[in-house]
């Protein structure tokens, strides 16, 4: 019999620890940024690897094959991923003001094909597992994903691609960036998606040359804009880069605790738990990014936001799930109907990109209500829930 106290109480903590998880993701993003800014390492690659970076996704995976849960991880890879589709990405086609036909550009298709090649590739090999494939696979992709952050970088420095907006830039600290991004002129801004508006406030970021200019500034000298605060030194930002890894580390190892307590209290399915509960409160802020980008129009930072987090999920995350385990799932792993919709999703974000602009707030409705169908079929049919009460 569940005790209701324990799970009341490990509830309380999941969802408070989410809240440090966001704040540990949004100082390591942001000071991360400013300091390789700073160090003079190229912003494509600090785009790529804050633009839909799920680190704390990774932080959870790692925290749960700690716990020796890898259901649980491969759960919550799979149930992301699905999410990141069916919930975030609706949410922006619904919520964008330009009606119900959206272009999108190369960048986007580009981005969507490669989703769905990874996907279509690793779905055998997720479902049948075997430790001598599992391993090979898994070093497979990660160095698919380092590969694929060299090649992207190298894309974008010959002008082929527009590199992804960072997913946490509408939620960033900007008590933390804004002296180094306003104040000082001369320091480099990131680089916006699309290149046309600031997607913090929405303002013309081309100079009257039609060029892409620095946030504050123009062709014709316009006056910077000051918030009167200092400009912080390196060690200031490196500061918080450290704290919010450890914010992350140890936020992911509560999250991992708290719902391994939860899930042998209920005596619900690992699976379950991580592709549905933990997989839905892990994405919220891809849900928040998809929000506001589709509702200021910014279809290509949604587009990216939603391709590059299930990169991201389904090459470095997955492959240090199938490293750890080798095929060995002793909870249970993830099903044919889980994997049918993590597929089919996947394909029909793709042809959304691709010929349904039209359409889009149809689909973003349809997937919005299957996803709905998804999570309510998991509890009842897929599962099940087997409580003790």
């Amino acid at each position: 019999m569940a005790n209701a106290d324990v799970v009341t109480y490990n509830v309380a903590v999941l969802v408070t620890t989410l809240f440090v998880l966001e704040f540990g993701a949004d100082k390591f993003i942001d000071h991360a940024a400013i300091v390789v800014r700073r160090t003079g390492i190229p912003e494509t690659i600090v785009g790529l690897l804050t633009a839909g970076g799920e680190w704390e996704e990774l932080a959870v995976v790692i925290a749960s094959l700690a716990h020796r849960r890898a259901s649980l991880a491969l759960g919550n890879v799979v149930g992301s991923a699905i999410s990141n589709i069916l919930g975030a990405f609706s949410l922006g086609l619904l919520c964008h003001p330009g009606g119900a036909s959206l272009e999108f550009d190369r960048s986007s298709r580009t981005y969507t094909l490669l989703l769905l090649a990874l996907t279509t590739t690793i779905l055998p090999v997720i479902y049948f597992p075997r430790r001598s494939v599992w391993q090979i696979c898994g070093a497979l992709l990660v160095a698919f994903f380092a590969l694929y952050i060299g090649s992207v970088a190298w894309a974008i420095s010959r002008g082929s691609l527009t590199a992804p907006e960072d997913s946490d830039d509408d939620s960033s600290d900007t008590s933390s960036s804004d002296s180094d991004e306003i104040i000082d002129p001369t320091e480099r801004t990131p680089l916006y998606l699309n290149g046309d508006t600031d997607v913090r406030d929405g303002s013309p970021v081309f100079g009257s040359s039609g060029h892409l200019d620095h946030v504050g500034e123009s062709t014709e000298a316009a006056p910077t804009r000051r918030t009167g605060r200092p400009r912080r030194s390196l060690s200031y930002h490196i500061s918080y880069l450290i704290l919010g890894f450890l914010a992350i580390c140890l936020s992911g190892y509560v999250l991992a605790h708290s719902a391994t307590t939860i899930i042998d209290e209920l005596g619900i399915s690992d699976v379950l738990f991580g592709v549905v509960v933990l997989a839905i409160a892990t994405t919220l802020p891809e849900k928040f990014v998809a929000i506001v980008s589709g509702s200021r129009g910014h279809v290509g930072i949604l587009v990216a936001n939603t391709a590059g987090s299930n990169i991201f999920l389904l090459s470095l995350c997955l492959g240090v799930v199938m490293l750890d385990t080798s095929g060995d799932l002793k909870r249970g792993s993830v099903n044919v109907a889980e994997l049918g919709v993590l597929w089919t999703s996947t394909l029909a974000f793709t042809l959304t990109i691709w010929i349904g602009g039209r359409y889009c707030r149809w689909i973003g409705a349809v997937m919005l209500v299957g996803y709905v169908a998804f999570i309510v079929l998991e509890f009842a049919v897929i599962h099940g829930i087997a409580v003790d009460y």
